[in-house]
């Protein structure tokens, strides 16, 4: 009788241990699946946009419905290539001066800020096909709009522009000009207001958009002098994949008119309070 108990009991303490295996390993599964190491588990497909947002109406920050939120034109187009590919679009607002630094880095996937596609770039990052021109300006303030009303009358003169823009080539090509270089049109802006700068070459577009919304500020008759290539989009050299993508979203774009209702509706939200 003794043996028959023992062997019972050997028995129910056997299935015991195989169900409190079985257990273990269904918890061990639920544990991987709820913390995405799981073979089946995806993951949200971003593309990261690396843009300095101090450009309107290309980028910049306008509070939309109480919440502060970077849109432009440039904006849209970001959004419309993300879409294309099925990615969830991230914005990075940095300093124009490091943006393809960041894009090198690989810290940001995409640059779209207004990049005019100069040789230098050409050779650090891999840029698109044109998507935009505009013609530069010349910003100053009110009074002195006949003062500085040419290219000439701007020799010795105390310019301010964004570091690293092709408007800080042009300003260089200035006999005597003292320049101030900073990263934000914004603060070159306040540089004019505050008479520490005389004058300042920005896009068309974006100095349009200063004047209409800054007191006190104007768009002189002189012409800078430049040879417009228009603006490009910047990815990582050698991500060619992600290049033809743009591109064909861009020439998508062109062809459909949607960039040209982009620029006419972001203007209008810049020059909006």
């Amino acid at each position: 009788m003794n043996k028959w108990v023992k062997i019972s009991m050997g028995m129910l303490l056997a299935a015991s241990l195989i169900s409190g295996c079985g257990q273990n390993s269904k918890n061990t599964s639920n544990e991987n699946a709820a913390s995405g190491n799981n073979a089946g588990s995806t993951q949200t497909k971003t593309l990261t946009l690396g843009t300095s947002a101090d450009f309107p109406p290309y980028e910049f920050h306008k509070v939309i419905d109480g919440k502060d939120t970077i849109v432009g034109f440039d904006i849209d187009i970001a959004k419309d290539i993300a879409s294309s590919i099925g990615a969830e679009l991230v914005i990075k607002d940095l300093p124009f001066d490091s943006l393809l630094n960041e894009l090198s880095s690989g810290r940001v996937d995409m640059v779209i800020s207004g990049l005019s596609p100069t040789p230098e770039r050409a050779k650090a990052v891999g840029l698109s096909d044109i998507y935009y021109k505009a013609e530069q300006a010349v910003v100053v303030r009110e009074a002195d709009k006949d003062k500085f009303s040419t290219m000439d009358s701007l020799k010795g003169a105390k310019i301010g522009i964004q570091t690293g823009s092709i408007q800080e080539d042009i300003a260089k090509g200035i006999e005597g000009a003292k320049l101030t270089s900073l990263a934000k049109i914004s603060d070159i802006v306040l540089q004019l207001q505050s008479n520490r700068v005389d004058a300042s070459i920005m896009e068309g577009p974006v100095a349009k958009s200063f004047v209409q919304n800054v007191k006190g500020l104007a768009i002189t008759d002189a012409k800078p002098e430049v040879e417009d290539d228009g603006y490009v989009i910047g990815v990582k050299k050698g991500n060619d994949d992600l290049l033809k993508q743009i591109n064909d979203k861009l020439a998508e774009l062109k062809s459909s008119g949607k960039i040209d209702e982009y620029v006419t509706k972001a203007a209008e939200l810049a020059e909006s309070k």
